[in-house]
């Protein structure tokens, strides 16, 4: 009888462990989205500057013919500003980005993991924010 009911705790734990997921599997998945937020929008990194050119183009280019409209070259002044944080807010998000785990236990890792999804969130927001203003703004 103890035998059987040692056998059915071990089956069970044995069963549970290898049924559930790993914090480990969840860390790398977890890790993947975070890359895959930075993706979605990295490719519009040469966009953006192109766009900034642009705006501080028109900038000149309303300067030109009418000095006087002070309005119009602060909204393109501002909008350059915008696409120029938002490029370099994706560097430095990068730079700060550690691939590694750097000897971190699973719950760190997570912590860690989740700290850097907001953060990457908050950049192609960010990104997708400033190219939908320029797209407006420079039909």
């Amino acid at each position: 009888m103890k035998r059987s009911i040692l056998f059915l705790i071990f089956t069970s734990f044995l069963l549970v462990n290898a049924c559930g997921p790993k914090s480990h599997d969840k860390n790398e998945k977890l890790r993947e989205e975070v890359i895959g937020v930075h993706d979605e929008v990295m490719p519009k990194m040469g966009q953006l500057k192109s766009l900034e050119r642009r705006a501080l183009s028109k900038v000149e280019e309303i300067e030109r013919a009418d000095p006087s409209d002070s309005v119009s070259v602060e909204e393109y002044k501002a909008l350059a500003y915008d696409l120029s944080q938002a490029h370099d807010a994706m560097f430095v998000w990068m730079r700060q980005y550690e691939v590694e785990d750097g000897g971190k236990t699973e719950e760190e890792l997570k912590e860690y993991l989740d700290s850097q999804m907001v953060l990457v969130t908050e950049v192609n927001v960010k990104i997708k924010d400033a190219l939908a203003k320029a797209e407006e703004m420079l039909k």
